[in-house]
């Protein structure tokens, strides 16, 4: 297994998609090179001299792929199982009868839960897991030789991304195959991959084995993805990021050139008040169910109970973490918080005022208070509505005293405490980069200065080094503004190093509170221990 890393925009992907020629051709071209490929004995061809007709004999056949999104890869009107099915008879000529018993066979192999029945369900009916694992019974369908895995489990629980791995780990035991395995997380390939390519603006930098490499990166930029993972720091300590180990700059020809380290903070921040100051928020037994469906005639209401008799307190200028696996109730227990959601029972008390209690009238005014900072930051802004507007609308509701200037004023000082150039106010959201349309949608957070606010898996889908940026940001920012958090995530890593106390969920409950590091060292159950274990990269950490 060959792990090819590197950030957003290095260059993995193009590289993978080139050697399948699934380039766009219009945007696209190959100006130089050869991509030979060889299996079976049979005599090595140059991949990039083969016509159309010849190159898809092999796409899906001799050469499989495992895309980054799996809901975005599969049809989503057919199937799971009619799609599995069509390589195989277009590629291994069998009948329907016996394609479909193949596809059974794939898919206990890839360890899919009631595969009979998960063969005629579509893909909105399966979880993140079990739709990356038809991609991957689809990719080894006609036993290929080579497996190409273009960031399979970014998105994925760790424990979830966890199994993915060690299933991709045993299929290429048991079946022969070579892997190119594109991350940008060189932490996640430590326990699985053979040798490491790393690729830095198209170019690649370093190759060595896993071993060597983790041991004695010699190229700053390798040492840069390393040292930037939150698991290898202390609660407090400023996260190193890529550009504090290089000093780019472009030349019109060229590589770039990259210099030595700069000498990087590591000063701890003062930590935040613990639990003998006063209550921000009381949650009491709170229940928040949804309808599973439409009811039928004399059948009642099934209802998925999402939240479970929640009870906790939240501490003023602390951060709480919440963590668990998806499904687990996470974002269900946040977004209840700030009512987003409505509980079937319990209370929720902000500084002993029932929200639950509290009209729309009041509640209205009261938002300003509490604010949310969503998963993904594209689908959370309006793509016809430039950046700065975005940002002045909820200073137009709730400070409707305020001119236009005086709102642009405000919006470019956030710009600024954003570490965003204040010349971006007129530009849209595809404009920017995922790390800069977290820094937005932060800054639109913190626009009516709350004193609480809610990080629904802020970091989740970023590269590590924009995921230091962005977690460095937020520290600096809870200094300089005093908000009380909650941040929710998937990765305990993660809330080692930012939180202070920690809830862990599971099926709806909570099961263990705590400090950080009683809970990361001394965790009280199996579930917790789980969480745990499937932190990428653990093995050489350790």
């Amino acid at each position: 297994m060959l792990a090819v890393v590197g950030e957003s925009g290095s260059g993995k992907s193009v590289t993978a998609l080139s050697i399948l020629q699934l380039l766009p051709l219009k945007a696209t071209s190959i100006e130089s090179g050869e991509i030979w490929f060889s299996s079976d004995g049979v005599k090595a061809i140059d991949l990039l001299k083969l016509p159309s007709d010849e190159i898809q004999t092999l796409r899906g056949n001799r050469i499989g792929m495992i895309f980054q999104e799996p809901m975005v890869s599969l049809n989503p009107v057919m199937t799971c199982g009619t799609q599995v099915m069509e390589p195989i008879r277009l590629h291994r000529k069998l009948g329907k009868r016996a394609s479909r018993a193949e596809v059974i066979q794939l898919f206990n192999k890839v360890r899919l839960p009631e595969p009979e029945l998960l063969f005629n369900k579509y893909p909105h009916q399966l979880s993140g897991g079990q739709k990356q694992r038809v991609m991957i019974a689809m990719a080894i369908s006609c036993k290929p030789a080579l497996l190409i895995c273009d960031e399979p489990t970014t998105a994925l629980d760790v424990t979830v991304q966890k199994t993915i791995l060690e299933l991709l780990a045993e299929l290429r035991k048991s079946e022969n195959m070579g892997m190119l395995f594109i991350t940008h997380d060189l932490g996640l390939v430590a326990d699985i991959a053979d040798r490491v390519a790393v690729m830095f603006r198209g170019q690649i930098v370093e190759t060595g084995p896993v071993k060597e490499l983790f041991s004695k990166p010699s190229h700053p930029y390798t040492r840069g993805l390393l040292l930037c993972r939150p698991v290898l720091h202390h609660k407090g300590e400023r996260l190193p990021v890529v550009s504090d180990f290089l000093n780019a700059t472009e030349p019109a020809h060229g590589p770039a050139v990259i210099n030595e380290p700069v000498n990087i903070s590591r000063t701890p921040q003062k930590s935040v008040p613990g639990p003998e100051e006063e209550i921000l928020v009381r949650v009491k037994n709170l229940d928040v169910w949804y309808s599973s469906g439409k009811t039928l005639l004399f059948r009642k209401k099934q209802w998925v109970k999402a939240v479970q008799d929640a009870s906790f307190d939240i501490y003023t200028g602390e951060t709480l973490g919440l963590v668990g696996e998806s499904g687990s109730g996470k974002t269900t227990l946040g977004r209840a918080l700030l009512r987003l959601n409505k509980p079937v029972s319990g209370t929720i008390l902000y500084e002993n005022r029932d929200l639950l209690a509290m009209p729309d009238a009041e509640l209205r005014p009261f938002r300003k208070n509490i604010q949310i900072v969503f998963q993904d930051p594209y689908s959370s802004l309006n793509p016809r509505l430039m950046v700065g507007p975005a940002l002045s609308e909820p200073l137009k509701i709730h400070e409707p005293l305020l001119s236009r200037a005086e709102r642009k004023e405000k919006v470019t000082e956030l710009f600024r405490k954003v570490d965003l150039d204040p010349d971006f106010f007129n530009r849209y959201p595809h404009e920017f980069s995922g790390g800069q349309r977290q820094r937005i949608v932060i800054a639109r957070a913190l626009a009516l200065n709350p004193g609480f606010v809610v990080f629904d898996e802020s970091v989740s889908a970023l590269d590590v080094s924009i995921q230091a940026q962005v977690l460095n940001l937020i520290n600096d920012l809870k200094r300089e503004f005093g908000f009380t958090a909650v941040f929710i995530s998937h990765d305990l890593s993660v809330i080692r190093y930012l939180c202070d106390r920690v809830m862990v969920m599971a099926n709806g409950r909570i099961v263990e509170t705590g400090d950080v590091e009683t809970v990361y060292n001394h965790p009280q159950t199996v579930y917790t221990r789980s969480l745990i274990d499937a932190i990428p990269g653990s093995k050489v950490d350790g």
